[in-house]
């Protein structure tokens, strides 16, 4: 019914003919407007159900965290957006149980829950907030690319130092200690000349 309203609208002027195939051509009722920063387009899904990685930033596919297995809660933010944050939940927390994550290699699992034992409560759950933005969606991405930083740093294997750049290092200390010892001592000197002799 509304098509014929604006049809017969457009009819007496021929200058709404643009504006007539414009709404023409819009999408049929229900259909929902989805933003730029739903969680479908920062991560879509794979056939398997997990995130797809973005093509941007290729990365391992032991970096894929399945949406399914982590618990999201959004709560009210002391961040970003005025007024507005008393009145929206943007603020997102995600957690997850680390030690039954299968998506993480077991070894890794065991490095982060050392290196991140001041976020793991006590039933192992390790939890990750954000509330940079005053976007629900983007404080998600932002928790879940965290988490990913979290993986590629528990991967990533120390540098071993060889003997040559640990010598290098050893004699650069002591060169600056030298230094230091030799400012040292010519500003005591020049403290001791404007003593005054009373003798």
């Amino acid at each position: 019914m509304a098509a014929h309203t604006l049809q017969g609208l457009c009819r007496p002027r021929a200058g709404l003919a643009l504006l007539c195939a414009r709404f023409s051509q819009r999408p049929a009722a229900g259909t929902e407007y989805r933003s730029s920063h739903s969680l479908d387009k920062l991560y879509p899904p794979q056939q398997d159900g997990t995130a797809a990685r973005t093509t941007e930033e290729p990365q391992p596919p032991a970096l894929d965290i399945p949406m399914a297995r982590l618990t999201v809660s959004y709560s009210r933010s002391s961040g970003p957006g005025g007024q507005n944050v008393n009145k929206v939940n943007s603020k997102a927390e995600v957690r997850f149980h680390l030690a039954s994550a299968d998506w993480i290699p077991e070894a890794v699992r065991q490095k982060m829950a050392l290196m991140h034992r001041n976020k793991i409560n006590r039933a192992g759950e390790l939890i990750v907030t954000s509330e940079e933005s005053r976007y629900q969606m983007r404080n998600l991405a932002i928790c879940l690319e965290k988490i990913r930083a979290m993986v590629t740093e528990a991967i990533e294997k120390p540098r071993v130092v060889s003997k040559e750049t640990a010598q290098k290092l050893i004699e650069r200390v002591e060169k600056m200690n030298r230094e230091r010892l030799r400012q040292k001592k010519i500003h005591s000197t020049i403290k001791q000349s404007r003593k005054a002799d009373f003798d």
